[in-house]
């Protein structure tokens, strides 16, 4: 069973920035697939950024390539999605998720066992 837990999400004005992290435990992390989703209320969960179990290959949706950066450390059992130049449609409650003996599973959310409970980014203008 894997726990994941997020943290550093808040209230930030347009144009700045903040790091989220994923925090993992009770299992192999080296050899988890992991991403980042994000959901704004009344719409679907969607594609943030993904990572290889290594670290080596990412991926990330086109609304937010050049802004966001995500990346890991293994040592640490965690996971980290960079965000700058935020704006006001990056405003969503955002979810790490993991999917264990994965090499990497981008962004098919079937394919993800476990899953934080989320933590609120609130980008104002």
């Amino acid at each position: 069973q894997v726990q994941l837990v997020e943290s550093g999400g808040g209230l930030v004005q347009a144009g700045g920035s903040l790091r989220l992290s994923c925090a993992a435990s009770g299992g192999t992390f080296s050899s988890t697939s992991m991403g980042w989703f994000r959901q704004t209320p009344g719409k679907e969960r969607e594609f943030v950024a993904a990572i290889t179990w290594n670290g080596k290959i990412t991926d990330c949706a086109d609304s937010v390539k050049g802004r966001f950066t995500i990346s890991r450390d293994n040592a640490k059992n965690t996971m980290y999605l960079q965000m700058n130049s935020l704006k006001p449609e990056d405003t969503a409650v955002y979810f790490c998720a993991a999917a264990v003996g994965h090499y990497f599973t981008g962004g098919c959310q079937d394919k993800y066992d476990y899953w934080g409970q989320g933590t609120q980014v609130t980008v104002s203008s």
